[in-house]
């Protein structure tokens, strides 16, 4: 059966965030997952998960000045320390609300650095994080994000990802495979999900051209989902969309698959 994961960031936010646990667990899902823990307590979010009978299945690492357009520092030279301390509070919120993966957004390509020193920084710092979150038990998911969205962003495409697992060279680095980019960068969603299903971690999913929910653009997600379900993965389905009106009116495309 597939699980679906509501990612509270961007669902249902109408509401305040530590309203939303409550309005997702009452839509149907039993799991939650987040961009950035960050600014609230770990004790009231421990609080939250445990009223709502809910399951934290994923965050991302800090990923710099996110008001000022930063998407990740990872592959930045000169922030080392940053991005290891951010290593660090990460792994401490995931063993505190029991998550198992941390997604990392490596960041934009910074310009004023040449392309040996960039990869060098970010094979690097992505080996610290493993090394650390491997003493945990916990997985590092690496995320390539389209350039629509995101110009400019450093890891945009499977074959990337999979190379610079390669250079980095530690066991607990996965792809986040977020269906919506890869099909705005590269489609062949089928077969990449087959031919790579070792190296996913964990699924995302939106549709396209306008990141609403699955039904509402050009995706056949009755297709994927039915690929997924007969597939040996047995993670969440992350819910990563921008609803087309509210949340909670437009999640009927999600009980057919609950059953």
């Amino acid at each position: 059966m597939l699980r679906f994961s509501a990612n509270i960031s961007m669902l249902f936010t109408e509401y305040d965030f530590l309203d939303r646990f409550a309005k997702a667990a009452a839509c149907g899902f039993r799991g939650v997952e987040f961009m950035f823990p960050y600014d609230y307590d770990i004790d009231v979010l421990q609080q939250v998960l445990k009223q709502n009978s809910l399951e934290h299945t994923l965050h991302n690492l800090p990923a710099g000045d996110w008001a000022a357009g930063e998407r990740g520092i990872a592959c930045i030279p000169g922030r080392e320390a940053e991005f290891r301390e951010g290593v660090l509070a990460a792994v401490r919120y995931a063993k505190a609300l029991g998550n198992r993966k941390i997604n990392c957004l490596v960041g934009k390509t910074p310009t004023q650095f040449s392309p040996e020193q960039v990869h060098t920084t970010l094979v690097d710092n992505l080996r610290f994080a493993a090394n650390v979150l491997a003493k945990e038990d916990l997985l590092l998911l690496l995320e390539p994000i389209n350039t629509f969205d995101i110009p400019g962003f450093h890891l945009t495409g499977t074959q990337q990802a999979l190379a610079l697992i390669e250079d980095i060279g530690c066991h607990n680095v996965k792809i986040q495979y977020d269906i919506y980019h890869m099909q705005r960068m590269e489609g062949e969603l089928t077969l990449t999900m087959q031919k790579q299903a070792e190296h996913i971690g964990h699924l995302q999913i939106a549709d396209n051209p306008h990141r609403g929910e699955p039904g509402t653009g050009e995706i056949n997600y009755d297709y994927l989902f039915d690929v997924i379900a007969q597939s040996d993965y047995d993670g969440w389905v992350g819910c990563e969309y921008k609803p087309v009106n509210t949340t909670e009116a437009g999640i009927g495309w999600m009980g057919r698959y609950l059953k």
